[in-house]
């Protein structure tokens, strides 16, 4: 089956390029479009590269048409300007725009979560050890990975990391760079960026769902999932259905099939046979099924839990759990 040329679409926005938007088809016979988000070369990436090239689009009759946003930031404005139908973001944000009266609809995508990495052979053993390092943080300081170790350490060790050890903010490269150009004692980074230092080398001290567990919230929901309007969707007839059931059968190809993770190679662009396995278990490690009542139980701790640590930038003065935002 010959590859699915890829149709970009670039939002307009502060956050990302502007071009101009596919029109949605007016052929009566052709199938509603689905403009779902993408960061190039990201995993979701990966996932709509595995759906047209298996045909599983065909299969689906879903007309999947990509918006290709500048870094994960962008695409919550892709959304709330309808410049787009679906995003790939966390709940969490979804969470707050439903307490300023939104509509939005959440269906898990990925539980891979970003680690704490040191070096293999370093001093550094436990988070005890960190107490007077540096840690690199992927992001700023209200990311909720910072936001969940903090309380864990003030849980674990009786105090808060961020006044024993001297945290750095950053974007995710930078961070990493800054890790391995030996300038940082730590770093805590997405999970992409984890599973490429783990293949260069670098241990991994403790995963954020280590941490999720150690704050007695089991199971570990997902926490990254595809976002959508209900209103929109509903007015404009989009078919998030299809592509839930897309999304499915191409994380079944790449649950199973080396083959597909050895064709993504030009997107993935590991520098190593062993970076690319590394990045491979991870994706495979976070493909989760349909959220049921546990995740929500799971969910509603995990808000009860930021709100009481006080963080109303993350989810947002006023914030509370509301069920309803979970698509089961």
């Amino acid at each position: 089956m010959t590859k699915h040329t890829r149709r970009s679409v670039l939002a307009t926005g502060s956050a990302f390029v502007a071009a101009t938007l596919l029109p949605r088809l007016a052929v009566a016979s052709a199938s509603v479009p689905v403009r779902l988000t993408s960061v190039k070369f990201g995993s979701v990436s990966w996932l709509i590269d595995t759906i047209r090239w298996e045909g599983i689009d065909k299969k689906h009759d879903l007309n999947l048409q990509v918006v290709e946003v500048s870094n994960n930031q962008a695409a919550p404005v892709a959304l709330l300007s309808r410049a787009a139908d679906v995003i790939v973001s966390d709940w969490t944000w979804a969470l707050r725009q439903r307490a300023k009266g939104g509509d939005l609809k959440f269906a898990p995508y990925s539980s891979a979560l970003g680690s704490v990495m040191v070096r293999k052979d370093g001093p550094i053993k436990s988070l005890a050890d960190l107490e007077g390092k540096k840690i690199g943080v992927a992001g700023t300081g209200i990311d909720k990975s910072w936001i969940l170790l903090r309380a864990y350490s003030r849980k674990t060790l009786g105090k808060d990391i961020a006044s024993i050890a001297e945290p750095v903010f950053g974007a995710a490269p930078l961070v990493t760079e800054e890790f391995r150009n030996g300038r940082l004692d730590a770093v805590l980074n997405f999970w992409t960026y984890a599973a490429r230092l783990r293949a260069e080398g670098a241990q991994q001290l403790l995963t954020m769902a280590d941490v999720v567990k150690g704050l007695d919230v089991a199971p570990t929901p997902p926490l990254v999932g595809f976002i959508w309007s209900e209103k929109q969707v509903r007015d404009n007839g989009v078919p998030v259905d299809k592509l839930l059931a897309a999304v499915a059968d191409a994380n079944r190809v790449l649950a199973s099939s080396d083959d597909a993770w050895q064709r993504l190679r030009p997107l993935i662009k590991p520098a190593s046979d062993a970076e690319l396995i590394a990045i491979r278990d991870y994706y495979r490690s976070g493909i989760t099924g349909s959220w049921g009542v546990a995740e929500t139980a799971a969910a509603k701790k995990l808000t009860d839990l930021l709100i009481e640590l006080g963080d109303t930038e993350l989810v947002g003065d006023g914030t509370h759990f509301d069920q309803n935002l979970f698509h089961t």
